[in-house]
């Protein structure tokens, strides 16, 4: 069943209070927290790397669980050499038969670790009465009643990314259970176990069970809340391709003095290269870069206007004296266009381990970030075709010496591959259904995105299944994603668990942004 039709995303409803699921699962949560704070805890003691196959799949076996005790129907889909996909159904417990059905997103797996890196095991969840850097320090888990402060944050590997959605949806669904309210949306779940991998079977897993996947809207419970620390939705993420550029000079290391001056330096002719790629303030200056991009419609560049403008405190807080573009450019402005990022150098080394020579070869890795209009590959061709303006002959192996010998400028470019940015119209009935329902649950104005700047395989729902996508995270902006000491902020997993209560008793009420009374939990 498709969700009804709502205002045009300009117009404002009137303000309300927060409907009675999202006042009753307040209530809850206030009294239980701790429980599901300890449960949470629980689940993420259990190694959750996409290659450990014995824990991933004890990962799955407990999510599977978890969610079968609360009326779930449950199962593990399976395809061969991969991590099982946790698919569950919940129908509404009012109307089913014509409820819409809500598809909900969460990967279960989490990066590859360092433990010396970390100040505890990424296994060993750990609580802190705020974030390390603030000069947090660690607490015991509460005892049940307890009162829980917003700030605490919940220290291991995954607490922010991505297993956070999983205790604000089932503490929900206990929420709304204990307070009689029914739940008048029908949910399909979907836990991935190798998103951090790469995800290089979901195609399989959406082909083969596909006839299990058919709903309204697929809901991405997938990333950090904006950078402001207000919550927001996104609509679509940006595409990626990557590939390798290696430059040669002579065919073993040189010492530096004796053919300095002489011989060519693969390091400098590589520098040379990479800086004709974009100018100092970022432009990128590959020709037809631009060219195929879909510009914005009426309503993301409504969007675009009302985007917040937070870029001088970012600026302050990662050190930054001018961003690209310049200081006067917005953040998301430069979102809504591909970019070009050299995110790797090699060639010798520095530091303790400096030599003095030329090496035989430098590498640069790069990895263009697309958005919705560029295709993979044709992106990669306009860089190749500027490489050859620049007098670079191109190779795909390593060139024998021969090779060496006949070209000046050698590079060596190796494509791996990538895939197309996605974005759903923000104008979609169904979406602005959505957005009522994250307001009636934000503590603070709700920031609507046209495209994160990270990239996701969403276009795999797009092109196998056809159903629209938006994303809705949940997790810390600061939450140490990928890197040591993750964390989640309580206060963020509060309002994930008021936010599925809302999704999960989508009703024809109306909010205006921001307009609750709640404190930022």
């Amino acid at each position: 069943m498709a969700l009804a039709a709502l205002p045009a995303t300009g117009q404002k409803p009137a303000p309300l209070q927060p409907p009675p699921a999202v006042e009753a699962t307040r209530a809850w949560r206030a009294e239980h927290g701790a429980e599901v704070l300890r449960a949470y805890a629980e689940l993420l003691k259990i190694p959750n790397v996409a290659s450990d196959e014995p824990n991933i799949r004890r990962n799955a076996e407990a999510i599977r669980d978890l969610f079968a005790r609360r009326g779930a129907h449950m199962e593990l889909l399976e395809v061969p050499g991969t991590p099982p996909v946790v698919f569950g159904t919940l129908p509404a417990t009012h109307d089913p038969e014509t409820a819409p059905t809500l598809l909900l997103y969460v990967h279960y797996d989490g990066q590859p670790v360092d433990p010396e890196r970390w100040t505890h095991g990424p296994w060993t969840p750990t609580l802190y009465t705020r974030s390390m850097e603030d000069g947090g320090q660690p607490r015991p888990m509460p005892e049940p009643g307890e009162p829980i402060d917003p700030d605490w944050r919940l220290y291991a590997r995954a607490a922010g990314d991505d297993k956070a959605p999983l205790p604000a949806l089932w503490a929900a669904v206990d929420a709304l259970e204990a307070a009689g309210v029914p739940r008048t949306v029908n949910l399909k779940l979907f836990f991935e176990g190798e998103e951090e991998a790469g995800s290089p079977h979901l195609r399989q897993v959406l082909e083969t069970y596909r006839d299990r996947l058919d709903g309204d809207l697929w809901l991405f419970l997938d990333g950090p809340v904006h950078q402001s620390g207000r919550p927001q939705l996104f609509y679509g993420v940006r595409g990626i391709a990557t590939m390798d550029l290696t430059v040669y000079g002579a065919s073993r290391y040189l010492h530096s003095g004796h053919y300095g001056n002489w011989a060519p330096n693969p390091n400098l002719l590589l520098a040379h290269l990479l800086a004709s790629f974009k100018d100092p303030d970022g432009t990128v200056h590959v020709e037809g870069y631009h060219d195929t991009v879909v510009p914005p419609g009426p309503a993301e560049r409504e969007a675009l206007t009302a985007y917040p403008e937070f870029e001088a405190e970012l600026r302050r807080e990662l050190g930054l004296a001018v961003s690209e573009g310049g200081n006067d450019v917005r953040y998301l402005d430069r979102l809504m266009l591909p970019s070009l990022n050299i995110r790797g150098l090699a060639g010798a080394t520095v530091g303790e381990t400096a030599r003095n020579v030329i090496p035989p070869e430098a590498t640069a890795a790069l990895d263009l970030r697309l958005v919705e209009g560029n295709d993979p590959e044709a992106m990669m061709d306009l860089v190749e075709a500027h490489i050859r303006r620049q007098g670079f002959h191109i190779v795909r192996e390593a060139p024998d010496l021969e090779t060496r010998r006949a070209n000046p400028r050698l590079v060596r470019v190796v494509r791996h591959g990538g895939y197309p940015a996605v974005r759903t119209p923000m104008d979609l009935p169904m979406a602005q259904r959505i957005v009522e329902a994250a307001t009636a649950a934000a503590p603070r104005p709700l920031v609507l995105t046209p495209t994160l700047g990270g990239s996701l395989p969403l276009y795999l729902f797009r092109e196998i299944l056809g159903t629209p996508l938006i994303g809705v995270p949940i997790a810390n902006h600061d939450d140490n994603q990928h890197a040591p000491d993750e964390n989640l902020r309580l206060g963020n997993l509060w309002y994930g668990i008021d936010l599925m209560a809302s999704l999960m008793t989508l009703e024809p009420f109306s909010v205006e942004a921001g307009a609750t009374d709640e404190p930022d939990p």
